[in-house]
Formats: structure tokens, C-alpha cells, sequence
């Protein structure tokens, strides 16, 4: 089984915390919050996992290595241009399709404790191209809009205006984690930027190969400071699981 981290953006909207200093490498519990994520995929019987890279590339790679200290494999796929949460994953498509088998998705913000068996168990079972992991949220930039019975997603409003709002009551939105047929790599246009919400889910959705499943664990975007000290609190108890004996990240701390 394999997964793919997005790990190449800048991380703009945390401000001077990732001015020069890769999200994924901000401090969390005194590790890495990329610690968190490899520590979880980890627990979840996900050894082999492609790391996407950009903005300060080197900082990762020097802190996690090939991955064979914790059990894993890991394979960093290094982006000249940033080609988006889609454009990353098709760069790696001879990785994915290795194999046949489906893979997951995850953006390299996302803090979760989600199990990801049941993703993988309702993909097989309604023969998905994708499968997304939603929660809930009023006024979000997507919208989906799923069958409550057998999670099939009928419609999917990316940043929506409020026109296209109007008569819209589903509050159940995209949580930055899915699993993928290799099938969909051909959905993917290659040779530049392309994003999973915007130029796929978009045209998948009322096909009958677009589903999705409820969060039933904890989540947390770490897309300002505010929600950084947010999970920061979440992993505070210790019972998440995580990569110890990481190199010292030595970034900034809020």
C-alpha cells in the first residue's frame, strides 16, 4: 500500500513561521508535525510514501532520510514549479500504477488520526475511482454533495459563489485526504499544474466513481498560527502516534 504527502507549498497564510522554514517542518509536540503524518500512515500499514518537494527541500530530506529508521520507505519527488495537489501526484505516476493497486492522498497540513481502513474498504466495495474523506463545515470554499445512504458524491462546488450557493443545504465538505485508483491518473492533464478539487473532483462527481466517507476521528488544517497551537493541544496528551528521533527541526515557534 502507498501514499503520497503534499508537502510543497509555502505555507503563506502562517506568515513569518514558514517565511523560511518548510510547513511540514513546523514544531508540534517537539517534533516535526511531518512526524505526526509519517507516524500515523505508519500505524496505519502504509510503509511506502512519496513526499512531494519545493520550498527548502533539503530541510525534510535531512531530518527524515530514506525513511528505514522508523520502518518506512520513503521517495521524494522534487518540483521545479509547484504543480498543485493533482499536478503532484501525476509526476509520480509510474510510482502509483507499480502495482495496481489504490493509494491515498494526503495534504501535508492536515493533522489527523482518521482510520484510513474504512476509506480503503468503501473504495473497493462501491469500485471508486477516488474516495473522500469529508466532514462538516458551513461556508467552506468546496461543497460536496453526497447520497447519505451510499456516500456517492452527486455534486462538487469548488469555491463556489454565492450564487451557485442557492439552493445548496449540504454543509459536508472536502478534509484534504482521499484514496486513488491508479484509473484517475488519466484524469490528471500532465505537464502542468493541476489540482484534485478544481480539474477532478469537479467532472468526477455525478459519474458514479466519485465517493466519500464521514471523519470519524480528529482533524486539524494547520493553515494559520491560530490552528497550529490548535494542534499543538491535540497531540499535547501523547497518544498519537508519531516518528521519534527526528533531527531537531530548529525552525521557528510561535
Amino acid at each position: 500500500m502507498k501514499a503520497m504527502l503534499l508537502c510543497a507549498g509555502y505555507g503563506t497564510r502562517l506568515g513569518d513561521l514558514t517565511r523560511d522554514w518548510p510547513k511540514p517542518m513546523l514544531d508540534v509536540g517537539g517534533v516535526p508535525l511531518l512526524a505526526y503524518l509519517l507516524g500515523h500512515l505508519r500505524a496505519q500499514g502504509i510503509a511506502d510514501v512519496a513526499i512531494n518537494l519545493h520550498f527548502r527541500p533539503e530541510v525534510i530530506r535531512d531530518a527524515f532520510g530514506d525513511g528505514s529508521k522508523w520502518g518506512l520507505r520513503l521517495t521524494y519527488s522534487p518540483e521545479a514549479q509547484l504543480l498543485g495537489t493533482a499536478g503532484g501526484v501525476k509526476l509520480l505516476e509510474r510510482y502509483f500504477r507499480d502495482g495496481g493497486e489504490p493509494f491515498l492522498v494526503q495534504y501535508g497540513d492536515i493533522l489527523t488520526n482518521q482510520d484510513f481502513s474504512d476509506l480503503f474498504r468503501v473504495h473497493r466495495e462501491r469500485g471508486a475511482l477516488v474516495t473522500v474523506l469529508v466532514h462538516h463545515r458551513a461556508k467552506s470554499n468546496s461543497v460536496v454533495i453526497r447520497d447519505e445512504a451510499t456516500g456517492r458524491i452527486d455534486g462538487f462546488l469548488e469555491r463556489p459563489t454565492e450564487a451557485a450557493r442557492v439552493g445548496v443545504a449540504s454543509t459536508w465538505v472536502n478534509s484534504g485526504v482521499c484514496v486513488c485508483s491508479p484509473e484517475v491518473l488519466d484524469h490528471i492533464p500532465a505537464g502542468r499544474a493541476a489540482d484534485f478539487p478544481r480539474d477532478v473532483f469537479v467532472k468526477l462527481a455525478g459519474t458514479g466513481r466519485l465517493y466519500s466517507v464521514p471523519l470519524s476521528g480528529d482533524r486539524c488544517a494547520i493553515d494559520s498560527p491560530e490552528r497550529l497551537e490548535q494542534a499543538r493541544d491535540m497531540v499535547g496528551g501523547g497518544a498519537w502516534p508519531r516518528l521519534d528521533g527526528v533531527i531537531s527541526t530548529g525552525g521557528p515557534r510561535a
